[in-house]
């Protein structure tokens, strides 16, 4: 028996593009005028796109049982080459959402009408989903495939309904689906996010989308996504229109190396990412699981901003997620990735975590953007000056690291993670000692120049200390005359803080403090020993500094050494004066083991400056001849006398002089010795730190 559905439709016949007729029992008859009608509905009946297509499954249903008797002699190629209900449902859905959902997050202007084509509602073509769904939705043994039909004409008509009919949520388009098929359905859907045509607009950009993201920094299939299917509850602005799965934010836990990471990213490809009422719950409960079982958070960021058709309801949402990033602080680490813009009051949630992690060209980060700036003052800006990666690397101080791309941006946070405990109850992950790591520590002893003016890169004492090729630096571009950053040493984990003599000698300033302070309490916060090197003349004079608060952010380097519980050991590697002897992990602020180098200059200030002041009249007395002479032996005498190390050591400020080459071994033998220290705190609610 030859199957009518396998003659192809012709031209002139609407219907045939619709669905094949089959036994005289079409879904939808064709009216004079070419439009469509469905079958037990009156002509002119506006009907949602959710209405189609029930009326289109009932029609199938009806032609499948009719047509039961006659499964055993369709041919294998028809079976093979059908897709799953789950599948065609899902695959259906989101070809009508992708020609609505064209609105931006800011203007939220809908669409005015929802055209369904109507060769998109019976195409037998495969098409799955981005992300794999139940294994037993595409099982043929489970679901009877239907037989092939040819391509509609492309002529065929379209199934309109007017604005007011519109429904883009999927709960219309998927009722009547259940078990399996439900579930493989529903999270096709929410897979896909704002629609395929979204999903190729974010990959035009250069980006990934949400799902991509997780899965590429995370270990594969380890992804465990929690709430995918909550939608919002507002409306107006064309809101009613666009609920989306999951409403724009992918929450869940997964494994970094093997370690437990809760992870969230946002959805550019629904509404812009804007965050929403949805947004905060969602995050929050992620949070607030992770902070009770000391899990580190990794946040993927890319988003226009605040909901604005939403309105307080997106407002309160931002202020839950500030207080549940603040509650974790201290608590489990948290890292930011800013992969796209990210504007307004968004910015605060990257600016409370202790890491952010920026993509050269295609990651903003600013309060107001240029347009609010050229209108209210006048200022012409770009985004990229404004707050680009390049921006908050050296001019803010916001970003921590900056990557060329995503997939690099990925691998750095896992070797950032690679450093931190879990939490602050956990001890940072340490690795096995390898000799292979040994640097050649008798390079150390050549390191520093004779002549005490001539820079070099404190960089090289980092690594020739450290394990090889362990130290990652952060914050590298921003105040560079202070480096910071987390290296291994025998395979223990620690934290780097030392003065740079190749950039502004070395000095302090209200930036470096600010960066070295910050990365003290953090280290501090979970457990990780501090190691400082010392090669500092003092606090950068100048009344532009003294204006803008030195005082106040040097003090803040006092406060961080201070605090802090973890082993400290310093090592004087040569200038060490005045208040930025001090303020560097000096001995009177309860450092544990303070070495000297035989280089070092410990004293008020250097023999220069305290020559000028104390012997000023001595030398103005002597004979211009004789002055140059009598200025150097005068130096000679007081860096015998103040300035060596051994006068520091005498006093009991050193606890030895070490030649360089020992310093590796010096270091790791005082880590193992207190790696048990344990210290009395003074009972307070928390200390009022300089800020």
């Amino acid at each position: 028996m030859t199957d009518s559905s396998s003659q192809r439709p012709q031209a002139d016949d609407p219907l045939g593009a619709v669905s094949p007729i089959s036994d005289g029992d079409p879904a939808a008859t064709a009216e004079p005028d070419g439009t469509l009608k469905l079958v037990g509905l009156p002509s002119g009946t506006a009907v949602t796109g959710g209405a189609v297509l029930g009326a289109l499954r009932a029609w199938k249903r009806r032609r499948r049982s009719r047509k039961r008797g006659q499964e055993d002699h369709q041919s294998p190629a028809a079976t093979s080459g059908s897709n799953s209900a789950g599948e065609t449902i899902a695959r259906t859905n989101l070809q009508s959402q992708s020609a609505t959902e064209e609105t931006s997050a800011e203007m939220g202007n809908p669409r005015d009408g929802l055209q369904v084509a109507a060769n998109d509602l019976t195409s037998n073509q495969p098409s799955k989903p981005s992300v794999s769904a139940d294994p037993n939705a595409g099982n043929a043994s489970n679901h009877k495939a239907d037989p092939p039909t040819s391509s509609p004409d492309n002529s065929a008509a379209n199934v309109v309904a007017p604005k007011s009919e519109i429904k883009t949520s999927t709960n219309d388009s998927l009722e009547g689906v259940s078990g399996l098929d439900a579930v493989a359905a529903h999270r096709s859907v929410a897979h896909q996010g704002g629609g395929q045509k979204r999903i190729d607009a974010q990959h035009a950009r250069g980006k990934l989308t949400a799902r991509e993201r997780i899965n590429r920094i995370l270990d594969p299939d380890t992804f465990e996504e929690l709430a995918p299917y909550i939608k919002h509850r507002h409306s107006g602005f064309g809101l009613e229109n666009n609920r989306h799965a999951g409403d724009g934010i992918v929450t869940g836990l997964g494994l970094i190396d093997g370690r437990r990471v809760a992870i969230f990213a946002q959805d550019f490809t629904v509404l812009g990412g804007s965050f929403s009422e949805v947004h905060a719950l969602k995050v929050g409960r992620l949070l607030e699981t992770a902070t009770n079982s000391g899990l580190p958070i990794i946040s993927l960021l890319d988003s226009v901003g605040a909901r604005i058709q939403e309105g307080v309801w997106s407002l309160a949402g931002f202020g839950d997620l500030f207080w549940r990033n603040t509650q974790a602080s201290g608590v489990v680490p948290q890292i930011s990735l800013m992969l796209g813009p990210c504007a307004g009051g968004a910015v605060y949630s990257p600016g409370l975590t202790d890491f952010v992690v920026m993509t050269r060209g295609n990651s903003f980060m600013f309060i107001t953007g240029p347009e609010v700036i050229r209108t209210v003052t006048g200022e012409e800006v770009d985004v990229e000056t404004l707050g680009g990666a390049a921006t908050h690397a050296a001019g803010s101080g916001v970003a921590h690291f900056v990557a060329d791309d995503e997939n690099c941006a990925f691998t750095l946070t896992r070797r950032l993670l690679s450093y931190l405990p879990s939490n602050n109850a956990d001890t940072p992950p340490a690795l096995p000692q390898n000799d292979a790591l040994e640097p050649d520590v008798e390079r150390l002893d050549r390191l520093i120049p004779e002549e005490s003016q001539v820079p070099y890169d404190v960089r090289d004492a980092i690594n020739l200390i450290a394990d090889k090729q362990s130290f990652l630096e952060v914050q590298a571009d921003f105040a560079p005359n202070a480096v910071i950053g987390f290296a291994r040493l025998s395979g223990r984990v620690v934290a780097f803080v030392a003065n740079q003599p190749s950039h502004l000698a070395g000095v302090l300033d209200i930036d470096a403090s600010d960066k070295i302070a910050r990365f003290i309490r953090f280290s501090d916060s979970f457990n990780i020993p501090i190691v400082t090197l010392i090669d500092c003349p003092g606090f950068l004079p100048g009344s532009g500094q003294e204006h803008q608060g030195i005082i106040r952010h040097g003090a803040k380097i006092v406060y961080a050494y201070s605090e802090a519980t973890v082993p400290k050991i310093s090592v004087v590697l040569r200038k060490a004066y005045g208040g930025a002897y001090i303020v560097m992990s000096s001995k009177m602020i309860r450092t544990d083991i303070c070495f000297a180098w035989p280089t070092a200059e410990i004293a008020v200030m250097g023999p220069k400056g305290a020559v000028n002041i104390l012997y000023a009249r001595h030398l103005a007395s002597v004979d211009p001849s004789k002055r140059d002479a009598e200025r150097t032996k005068l130096e000679n005498e007081f860096q015998e006398r103040f300035n060596s190390p051994f006068v520091a050591a005498s006093a009991g400020h050193i606890d030895d002089v070490i030649y360089p080459r020992e310093t590796r071994s010096r270091i790791s033998a005082a880590l193992d010795f207190l790696k048990d220290k344990q210290t009395t705190q003074v009972p307070k609610k928390h200390g009022n730190i300089p800020l």
